[in-house]
């Protein structure tokens, strides 16, 4: 599988866990190719990822 990513935030009593699972490597890579539309596009300055979403 080409990435599995679990995040997991455990208490004394309990585990609460959000799992992403990408079938293939596509994704990523069209999240890169967006992030670098993006920074072309833009003049200098300081940006978070909720500019880019």
């Amino acid at each position: 599988m080409p990435g599995e990513h679990t995040i997991i935030f455990a208490g004394p009593d309990e585990v609460v866990e959000i799992k992403h699972t990408a079938l293939s490597r596509n994704i990523f890579a069209l999240g890169a190719l967006r992030a670098v539309r993006f920074i072309a596009e833009q003049n200098n300055g300081l940006f978070s990822m909720t500019d880019l979403i």
